[in-house]
């Protein structure tokens, strides 16, 4: 006799379901009972399903969303990848068609998400709930991501022995300042409207108004001359319309947080951030907690995602995910990545395991034993290593469309610059109308703008002056 959790599994047929609108095609994650978990299968056929809808001149705007209310998509299949790696549980026994098979999973699963991060039409995402990893790719290089109260984002990979991959190696590096070195190499998560002001997220309503805003934008529809700006405008400012405002909570990470992480998170190497957050350790709860997350997150993990964040930076967004298909294939083969699955997933321990190999410690304090770990995993060699082939040759450093959230803390500084090189005195309350205005009263503007000139800049002879970090900390 089947038993209830049995019961409660979703079938294969029917863990991505697809859905019709007028204009509208809707995905829909449906595998609550694993928080909507990304399998393989899952990939492949929301991957063909949006190559047909791109063909297609009835379909309008995608809709990507999760069933039920607790989570978006809180990660790939991670479960069965590890369990196909080593199906005996002896990790001196690796499957090698287990192997293969997972580094397919990545493959279909990066494809897809490159394939939206470069999409001809408006594509929505509904970040309702848990979005973490597998549903991460998923949303985060969508023009329109959308956060609800409900929506809780993290990039936990360092906890279970895997690095920040779906394209985390070119969005986490373009976050503001240091937060995405922060998030990446911590775990930590943001919630809400935290997500909206971080730059995850581009637009904040409440979940249940989702419904309302899905039909609505059914009833879209853009003349055959329009350019995919135009038709981006259009559902910006349909959004916009569903925005009853934010909700005034305390933020997750406060501004004199925010002033500790870009500045304990901008040395380029591992040894440099430790440093610099023993500097605060006497002094600040907050680093003493982000210090020990990382000294026992995984040592592999945190080198990894560390080097690659560094080098994403100024990767196009084609090659950041062909490299990381390749140091996806090789974590496969670690003993950390199925250690990591193992104690959070299966034994569901609070505290982190005992990893395997070097210390994070040592590896800081070791460049040598460092570059050799990262030559095994992080390293990629042309000609020897399998090329991910993408089906698509556009590419790009910067996201097309980087203008549909709230404004960045580098186009601010950029505004507050140029102000200064034309001799304009403007003060903080010019520089946020300027904003607002440019924004079009975007929800979230002048509170985001507000917080970046208190915490970044001076006011001085009449004006607002941009303090870089060498200067605020000299």
């Amino acid at each position: 006799m089947a038993t209830k959790a049995e019961k409660a599994v979703t079938p294969l047929q029917d863990q991505v379901l697809f859905h019709t609108n007028y204009g509208v095609r809707a995905i829909e994650l449906n595998r609550p009972e694993k928080f909507n978990a990304l399998s393989g299968d899952m990939a492949a056929r929301i991957l063909e399903r949006l190559r047909e809808y791109e063909k297609s001149q009835l379909a309008n705007i995608i809709i990507i969303k999760g069933s039920g209310d607790k989570a978006f998509c809180a990660g790939g299949d991670i479960d069965a990848l590890a369990q196909q790696n080593f199906p005996t549980g002896n990790l001196d026994q690796p499957s090698e068609a287990g192997m293969r098979k997972s580094a397919e999973y990545f493959k279909t699963e990066y494809t897809l998400d490159h394939l939206i991060a470069t999409y001809s039409k408006p594509y929505v995402a509904f970040m309702d709930g848990a979005t973490m990893g597998g549903g991460v790719g998923l949303s985060l290089h969508a023009p329109f991501r959308i956060a609800t109260e409900r929506t809780v984002f993290a990039m936990p990979e360092s906890k279970i022995g895997f690095f920040t991959d779906v394209g985390g190696s070119f969005f986490l590096p373009r976050l503001d300042g240091q937060l995405g070195t922060y998030l990446a190499l911590t775990g930590e998560t943001l919630m809400g409207v935290d997500t909206l002001y971080a730059g995850i997220a581009t637009h904040y309503i409440h979940s249940t108004t989702l419904p309302s805003l899905e039909q609505r934008l059914s009833e879209l529809q853009f003349p055959d001359s329009s350019t995919l700006e135009e038709k981006y405008e259009v559902v910006d400012s349909t959004i916009e319309e569903f925005s009853t405002g934010l909700p005034s909570l305390a933020p997750t990470l406060p501004s004199p947080h925010r002033v500790l992480i870009d500045q304990c998170f901008a040395p380029p190497t591992l040894s440099g951030i430790l440093t610099a957050l023993s500097m605060h350790t006497s002094t600040s709860r907050f680093i003493r907690k982000t210090q020990n997350d990382i000294l026992t997150r995984c040592p592999l993990s945190v080198v990894a995602t560390l080097t690659l964040l560094r080098a994403g930076k100024d990767l196009g967004i084609t090659t950041a995910f062909q490299h990381e298909a390749v140091v996806a294939s090789r974590f496969m083969r670690s003993k950390e990545f199925y250690i990591g699955v193992k104690n959070l997933l299966w034994d569901k321990r609070k505290e982190m395991p005992k990893w395997p190999g070097p210390s994070i410690t040592e590896l800081a304090g070791n460049p040598t034993m460092a570059k050799k770990l990262l030559r095994e995993y992080v390293d990629v060699r042309p000609g020897v290593d399998e090329r991910l082939a993408l089906d698509r040759g556009t590419d790009y450093t910067r996201y097309p469309h980087w203008w549909v959230g709230l404004p960045s803390e580098e186009e601010i500084r950029k505004k507050v610059e140029e102000d200064g090189r034309m001799g304009r005195k403007w003060g903080r309350e010019d520089v946020v109308a300027w904003f607002v205005e440019a924004r079009r009263g975007k929800v979230g503007v002048k509170g985001k703008v507000e917080e970046v000139l208190e915490r970044k800049t001076v006011e001085e002879n009449g004006g607002v002056r941009w303090v870089h970090e060498v200067d605020r900390f000299a």
